[in-house]
């Protein structure tokens, strides 16, 4: 397995085909929501890191916010540049990895979503990414921290999954491998396989409260999904941080 495997997965159409069931729709709920958290004044400036394919940085921007995108994957910033275009709206989005990211400005809100965290080898190297966004954030800014449960996932991690279509066979397998989850994706297309690998480190919630305090942050509010329950150790899906630069 490759060590740096986002790499080459994210600029991948597959990895498109793999998470088309992430749509606007569900993005929406998502904004509607984070934006309901957290008292941002009209034209705020907000930075996406890890934007992806550019759909929660398009519904802000859709609001009047003055957004910024970074993603390291080409082939994810090139989707989210032709959706800017085709709604004619003005993002900015730059091609970085989030551990060399720099630019000369602050923002109002960070967002970090969708388990966009834990990819590196290191803690060093993965905790850069909260040192990154304090350093980004205006005084009293706001950072939005989405990951998975580790608690949760652990007890809940579904080893198998497929789809299958006219077009092709996606397989996914999933274990869990010194510390950090694991997936295989097997997609079969016209006879032709293709083999990636996704690997995320595990981090228990009560580390990562640790750790965005010890930075500066005051954690304003804990949820266990985008639905605002609250954060729950053993019961909730999801970890989502609103968090505030002191």
């Amino acid at each position: 397995m490759m060590k740096d495997w986002y790499i080459q997965w994210f600029d991948t159409d597959e990895y498109l085909d793999v998470y088309k069931h992430r749509n606007e729709k569900d993005a929406e709920c998502h904004i509607k929501f984070l934006l309901s958290q957290i008292d941002l004044p009209s034209g705020a400036s907000i930075l996406d890191m890890a934007c992806g394919a550019g759909r929660h940085s398009i519904l802000l921007a859709k609001l009047g916010y003055k957004v910024t995108g970074v993603d390291l994957s080409k082939r994810l910033l090139s989707e989210a540049k032709l959706s800017a275009e085709r709604e004619n709206l003005s993002v900015k989005f730059i091609l970085s990895d989030i551990r060399e990211f720099n630019i000369d400005r602050k923002f109002d809100l960070v967002l970090n979503l969708f388990t966009s965290f834990g990819y590196f080898e290191t803690d060093e190297e993965n905790f850069q990414l909260f040192y990154k966004a304090y350093s980004l954030l205006n005084s009293n800014g706001y950072f939005v921290f989405d990951y998975f449960n580790r608690n949760y996932l652990l007890k809940n991690l579904i080893p198998y999954s497929s789809e299958f279509n006219e077009d092709y066979a996606i397989i996914q397998e999933r274990k869990i491998v010194d510390g950090r989850v694991i997936k295989k994706i097997t997609i079969n297309r016209n006879g032709n396989s293709k083999l990636y690998y996704e690997s995320v480190k595990l981090y228990e919630s009560n580390l990562l409260v640790t750790k965005l305090k010890e930075i500066g942050f005051e954690i304003v509010k804990l949820f266990g999904d985008f639905s605002g329950n609250k954060f729950e150790e053993n019961s909730s899906p999801r970890f989502i941080a609103i968090c505030r630069k002191k």
